[in-house]
């Protein structure tokens, strides 16, 4: 079984390997053996070309994908005593050598015939993941000597990429004219009030998930604790872990840390961010600097007068 996600330099798509799912759950009903050829670059522990006898297989099948370039043409010459078999793809030009090298091909879309559903539309049902929204700075150098905000992105991203999880890197600016980016704070909350999660070193990426009832892993990158460490007390949210506990544990230790502060805020967080969120939201919220705004203006404005 082979695909554009067995070349060294092919890619993995997730329509690609979901595709693969579909084939292999045929194969697998019908009862017939095989095994599936990975990129090293995409699966180090996978089965390689390098790894396979040709001669050892009978037929070999070349999922999803266009039929096209000289990677399909290799397989040919490679695999040239197997019965080959091109299925789900794209047949791009039919008088290629990568097409005419099959001996058959099952299109999903060809010149001349009807297209039909891509393999990955009929995939296994898949397990579900957390969504998780990550939102980081590199900047805020007025902490000076005390920033860490590099060392703290770095073992905060190093453990996501180790997680199973759907990440959605997000950022608080705002920008009318760069699609990448929210243009209004409500675009913004819209996003993540459909998270299951925010992992951040932000004030704000703290503040809005919180608003959002979302629950926030969050990160202090000020050495000594700055604005997040005092946000995160002022809204009563204990998932927060300093700077100096990420940048000076080893390893193991800070994906522990990281990992039980996930697994609560996966579980019992939900509510307690719910709670919180729907406590700025009460008619007898905790008072913020904004309470007491009028009675300074008018004081100011008294003292004004009396000058």
């Amino acid at each position: 079984m082979t695909g554009w996600f067995s070349f060294l330099h092919g890619e993995a798509t997730a329509g690609d390997v979901l595709a693969l799912a579909r084939v292999e759950r045929v194969l697998r009903d019908a009862g017939l053996a095989y095994d599936v050829v990975w990129s090293p670059g995409f699966r180090a522990d996978g089965t390689h070309f390098a790894d396979v006898d040709p001669a050892a297989h009978s037929r070999l099948v070349f999922v999803c994908g266009p039929v096209h370039g000289t990677q399909v043409e290799e397989l040919h010459r490679r695999f040239a005593h197997c019965v080959r078999i091109a299925v789900g793809v794209s047949v791009v030009d039919p008088e290629s050598p990568a097409v005419t090298g099959f001996h058959r091909v099952l299109a999903r879309d060809a010149a001349g015939s009807g297209p039909g559903p891509d393999l990955a539309a009929r995939a296994p049902a898949l397990p579900p993941v957390p969504v998780v929204g990550v939102v980081l700075t590199h900047g805020q150098h007025e902490y000076g000597g005390r920033r860490r905000h590099e060392e703290v992105a770095a073992v905060l991203t190093r453990w996501l990429a180790g997680r199973d999880c759907a990440r959605l890197e997000l950022e608080t600016r705002l920008d009318a004219h760069d699609w990448r980016l929210c243009g209004t704070p409500a675009q913004l909350e819209a996003v993540l009030s459909r998270l299951d999660l925010v992992v951040t070193d932000r004030l704000h990426g703290l503040v809005l998930a919180l608003r959002a009832g979302v629950p926030v892993l969050a990160a202090d990158p000020v050495e000594g604790g700055a604005k997040v460490t005092a946000q995160a007390r002022a809204c009563g949210w204990p998932a927060l872990v300093p700077a100096e506990r990420l940048t000076a544990a080893a390893g193991a230790a800070a994906e522990g840390l990281l990992g039980r502060w996930w697994d609560w805020c996966l579980t019992d967080g939900r509510a307690e961010a719910a709670r919180i969120g729907a406590g700025f939201r009460a008619a007898d919220a905790v008072p913020d600097a904004a309470d007491g705004l009028v009675a300074v203006l008018r004081a100011a404005a008294e003292a004004g007068a009396g000058r």
